[in-house]
């Protein structure tokens, strides 16, 4: 009988899991903002023979000869930068599909990034999606990241989800779907990105770290490796436009900051689906990151 009556109490007030999703954050940047077609704002950066256009819908592709990546046509001193990304189901280890910030042409070997990157997978373990932000780095080996990984609430190879970058003089917040899971706060200027920056898409291969420190590569008899990309969203002041250009918020109300509602749906998904802090990495050196 106790039995009968806790299956009957589990049916009638079902237990909260994670597979529900956080809770609304009760405002939708991405709502406010008209959507940019791929010609009008973007161009083709490397590998043209790995891209397509067709309704709206941008695929690119990475296989043996090649990846692709794109580039906004305008350099930007602050906005709302985002897309609706769709991944590839399967084997992907090692693949890195990306939406992000960037400088590094203008300043090669010293520059600023602001990134959304997925990290490649393997057939049984989810998408891990990495946010990260550095300073005057380039990868090779001077680079101080501040990375932030996440495990994702629904399966983003179902269907084209949103990811943004909302990045004002006084902050950086990531969204996915509106839902903020990250904020960054310009606590100096030695810590946070200040130059104009272009907005990047890209699929390459990066089998030396993406998957597990570069435990698993990138496996070419699983190519072509496929992302795409629509609904693409550019709401900023360009870095050549008038002193007088307002600063986009990401919240309610104008400047920076988070609402409550906001602030609670991001505590949610960092105690649900963050998987990795740099400044809670004990293996890591906090000198080099004061703004942990």
């Amino acid at each position: 009988m106790a039995l009968l009556v806790c299956i009957i109490f589990l049916f009638m007030f079902p237990l909260r899991n994670n597979a529900e999703g956080p809770p609304s954050p009760g405002y939708y940047p991405s709502s406010r903002i008209g959507s940019l077609g791929f010609n009008q704002g973007f161009t083709n950066l490397w590998g043209p023979q790995h891209q397509s256009l067709d309704q709206g819908t941008l695929t690119l592709w990475l296989d043996r000869i090649s990846g692709s990546g794109f580039k906004s046509q305008k350099s930007y001193s602050s906005g709302y930068f985002g897309a609706g990304m769709k991944l590839q189901p399967g084997y992907t280890a090692g693949v890195i599909t990306s939406l992000y910030l960037s400088n590094n042409e203008e300043h090669p070997g010293n520059h600023d990034e602001i990134d959304i990157e997925f990290l490649g997978t393997t057939e049984d373990k989810p998408y891990v999606l990495q946010t990260n932000v550095y300073i005057k780095g380039s990868g090779d080996g001077n680079i101080i990241g501040r990375e932030m990984k996440f495990h994702l609430w629904f399966d983003p190879t179902k269907d084209f989800h949103n990811y943004a970058i909302l990045w004002n003089p006084s902050e950086i917040i990531f969204f996915v779907d509106d839902v903020p899971i990250r904020r960054y706060l310009r606590k100096s200027d030695a810590t946070f990105p200040i130059r104009p920056l272009w907005l990047y898409g890209s699929i390459w291969d990066a089998s030396s770290w993406a998957t597990e420190n570069g435990k698993y590569k990138a496996d070419y008899s699983h190519q072509p490796f496929v992302g795409k990309y629509n609904n693409f969203k550019i709401s900023g002041c360009p870095a050549t436009g008038p002193a007088s250009c307002q600063a986009v918020s990401g919240s309610p109300a104008s400047g920076s900051g988070l609402s409550r509602q906001q602030s609670a749906a991001m505590a949610y998904v960092q105690n649900n689906y963050k998987i990795y802090d740099y400044c809670h990495d004990s293996q890591r050196d906090h000198s080099l990151t004061p703004e942990c």
